[in-house]
C-alpha cells in the first residue's frame, strides 16, 4: 500500500481518523479536569498519561506538518487542494493537545517529551537543508572529500539543534 492509497482510503472513510484526532484532545481535557494540583507536583500517572497522549497526537501532527511542507515546497501543491482531515486537522489537534498539557503542567514534567521536539527539530532542519539545496540547483563536481561534507552537515544539524534549545 502506498501513501497515496492510504490517503485515498482515509478520504473515502474519514471518520476513524476524525474520531481519533478529536478524541485525543478530549481525553487530554478530561485528564486536566480530573487532575488535582498537589503541592509536590502532578502525579506519575498524570505525567505518563500526558506523555502517551502527546506521542499519540504528536507523531501524526508532525507527519502532517512534514507532509504539508513537502507538498508546498517541493510538489508545489495549491492551498486550495489541501485535504483538511489529513493535512490540517492533525496539526490543529496536536496544537490543542499540547496547549492543554502546557496549561496544566510544564513540559519539563512530561517524560520523554524532549525527544518529540528533537525529532521535529531534526525533520525541520533536514527539510530546510533539502529545500535550500533544491533552490540552489548546484550541479558541480567538487574535490572536497565526502567525509568533510558529512561532517559539515552534522555540524549544521548540531548548530540548528543548539539554536532551537536557546530559542525555547
Amino acid at each position: 500500500m502506498t501513501l497515496q492509497q492510504l490517503f485515498d482510503s482515509i478520504s473515502q472513510n474519514p471518520y476513524s481518523l476524525l474520531y481519533y484526532l478529536l478524541l485525543v484532545p478530549a481525553i487530554t481535557f478530561l485528564i486536566g479536569l480530573w487532575q488535582t494540583n498537589p503541592v509536590n507536583g502532578p502525579s506519575v500517572l498524570v505525567r505518563y498519561s500526558y506523555m502517551v497522549l502527546a506521542y499519540m497526537i504528536g507523531i501524526p501532527g508532525i507527519f502532517a506538518l512534514t507532509l504539508d511542507v513537502y507538498l508546498f515546497l517541493f510538489e508545489r501543491q495549491s492551498i486550495w487542494q489541501m485535504n483538511l482531515i489529513i493535512q490540517i486537522l492533525p496539526i490543529v489537534s496536536m496544537a490543542i493537545t499540547l496547549m492543554l498539557i502546557k496549561w496544566k503542567i510544564p513540559f519539563e514534567a512530561v517524560p520523554e517529551l524532549g525527544r518529540l521536539s528533537g525529532f521535529m527539530t531534526i525533520l525541520t532542519a533536514l527539510i530546510g537543508i533539502l529545500w535550500f539545496v533544491d533552490r540552489l540547483r548546484i550541479y558541480a563536481i567538487t574535490y572536497v572529500p565526502f567525509q568533510y561534507i558529512i561532517v559539515g552537515f552534522i555540524m549544521l544539524l548540531l548548530a540548528i539543534r543548539y539554536g532551537w534549545k536557546k530559542l525555547f
